[in-house]
């Protein structure tokens, strides 16, 4: 069977190999992570990106019982391989927020009032409305891990590198499930569902920004700011999730564009932090789309 036709038969067979060729890329990645360095960050600097972190660690830490079983619902094994290695990867995330708090003598949260309301919608809907959510949710915190990348701390640098190269495939990953969803769904209930979606996006934005606004003030990102290029990553990501004649989202096929250009970080920065040579060629874009925010609970 020739790779074309194998991709067209059995289109989540390349998702579940390449999440199962990132455990070595992970390994690698993780060792570069300087957990022994001292922060140079202030108190309130570090106080800000605590409380930021406990809310994502708490929101990635989630096991994704609910999204699995109904996917499961598909028959899928490919699938079914993906999407149980993708969430394993989300709760990686947690586990590297979690070391990072505890860097700053700070323990997790048990409850946060944001992760409960993302936990029970999804509860209560189907698996691309599910799907959806993610997408909203991933593609908008793309632009608070560029932030976070910025900081002056190694460990955060680090760690929103390691998580960036993550989340950009993530993304197109809950693209690809969206365009085998809603393939054969008339143009209309597209746009009816691309318009719901959209205002999930908005409040997420806006969640985001004023939640997480000392944080993305530390990363230089002024909350409006973060807020316009969250929505445009979503914009971007949508078109390709719920258009009709949007190519394919593949593993590294370029359907997503980078969160920041290297054009708005510092001249040091670019010089002193760039990213791997591996994990930049994950993030050229080649089409039109782009990313959304961080992944919520996968419980």
């Amino acid at each position: 069977m020739t790779q074309q036709k194998r991709t067209r038969e059995r289109p989540f067979a390349e998702w579940a190999e390449y999440f199962e060729g990132n455990l070595a890329r992970h390994e690698r990645l993780d060792r570069t992570i300087q957990w022994g360095s001292i922060s140079p960050l202030p108190a309130s600097h570090i106080a800000a990106i605590a409380r930021s972190l406990q809310r994502f660690e708490l929101g990635e830490s989630g096991e994704g019982r609910g999204l699995r079983s109904k996917a499961a619902r598909l028959g899928d094994p490919y699938h079914d391989t993906a999407l149980a290695l993708f969430v394993a990867e989300e709760q990686k995330h947690s586990a590297l927020f979690g070391r990072a708090l505890r860097r700053f003598g700070v323990g997790p949260l048990e409850a946060h009032w944001s992760d409960a309301v993302f936990v029970q919608l999804r509860r209560l809907i189907g698996l691309r409305t599910e799907v959806t959510l993610f997408l909203v949710a991933e593609t908008v915190a793309l632009e608070y891990f560029a932030a976070l990348e910025r900081s002056a701390d190694p460990v955060q640098r680090g760690v929103a590198r390691r998580v960036l190269t993550d989340e950009v495939e993530h993304i197109r990953f809950q693209v690809a499930q969206l365009q085998l969803g809603f393939a054969g769904t008339p143009a209309g209930l597209r746009m009816l569902a691309a318009a719901a979606a959209w205002v999930v996006a908005v409040g997420a934005a806006t969640v985001v920004a004023i939640d997480h606004g000392p944080a993305l003030r530390v990363g230089g990102v002024t909350p409006l700011a973060f807020w316009g290029r969250g929505l445009r990553h979503f914009r971007r990501a949508a078109a390709e999730a719920f258009g009709s004649g949007a190519r394919r989202a593949r593993p590294g096929s370029g359907a997503l564009a980078h969160p920041e250009p290297a054009r708005d970080r510092t001249t040091t920065e670019a010089a002193t932090h760039p990213r791997s040579a591996e994990a930049g060629s994950r993030h050229e874009p080649e089409g039109p789309a782009a990313h959304p925010e961080p992944a919520r609970r996968a419980a």
